[in-house]
């Protein structure tokens, strides 16, 4: 790992993770770990250029179709990639040929940058994690194997406590808070070799009084009406919530965003 790094550039290529949800701010846009990291790194860095391809709803054909090939022409130091998990969540999903299009960029981003950055993506702790885990856990094994071949860092999120735990995790079961994207920023911080701001972000949360069972039902029931149907509806109908949406942020520009 290096130490006391200097780089000039980050692009970061992905889904919803990437794009920041649900970390929202004021203005109806989203912040996330990719923003954070941006800015932190631009505080250190004067001239930093930063990129987010990233686009909701996004599947890993799509992400090499879309995103892939205009981040290794960008030619940044480092690349961070997360993808595949949306696959993982659909009720079929060939896993042979996630991995084949997940090692198609790696191979093409690696040697277009100084560093790629992988990923094991959290999980919240429930029925949803358990079903899909061996899907996702196939996904990491990927990831794992993929860094090691090309000389990427891969970032742990799918081993911290932190990041399971339910309060991590926005209304929609699907996204972190902002608490959770400030850990993610932490973690990918700490893995590209900056001194640590937060040693203790993989640390479980203190235990809490959990909520009744009155209170479980209601926010059941929120939740399905509010999140779990409309997820259902796109994938019966075929459409996706990033369907129409350009990428976050399309050009690797000067940079001077939140560093919070």
């Amino acid at each position: 790992m290096q130490t006391n790094p200097t780089h000039s550039s980050l692009v970061a290529v992905g889904d919803s993770f990437t794009e920041g949800m649900s970390d929202l701010l004021p203005d109806g846009s989203y912040r996330g770990w990719a923003d954070l990291l941006a800015g932190r790194m631009a505080a250190q860095n004067p001239g930093f250029r930063y990129a987010n391809l990233a686009v909701r709803g996004k599947l890993i054909g799509q992400i090499v179709d879309e995103q892939v090939d205009v981040a290794a022409a960008m030619g940044a130091d480092v690349v961070t990639l997360v993808g595949g998990l949306n696959d993982t969540l659909r009720p079929k999903c060939d896993m042979g040929r996630v991995r084949g299009l997940l090692e198609e960029a790696v191979e093409k981003l690696a040697p277009a940058c100084r560093q790629l950055v992988l990923m094991r993506s959290p999980g919240r702790q429930g029925p949803v994690l358990e079903r899909f885990r061996p899907r996702m856990e196939e996904l990491f094994a990927c990831v794992d194997e993929l860094a090691e071949r090309h000389g990427a860092i891969v970032v742990d999120l799918y081993g911290a406590p932190s990041l399971s735990d339910p309060r991590m995790w926005d209304v929609d079961r699907l996204h972190l808070t902002a608490d959770g994207h400030r850990r993610v920023a932490e973690a990918v911080w700490q893995a590209l070799g900056y001194d640590p701001a937060d040693t203790e972000w993989r640390t479980p949360l203190p235990a809490s009084v959990p909520p009744r069972w009155v209170a479980r039902r209601v926010a059941d029931v929120r939740f399905a009406r509010q999140h779990l149907l409309p997820w259902i509806g796109r994938r019966l109908t075929g459409r996706s919530s990033g369907d129409g949406r350009p990428a976050k942020r399309p050009e690797l520009l000067p940079y001077d965003g939140p560093a919070a």
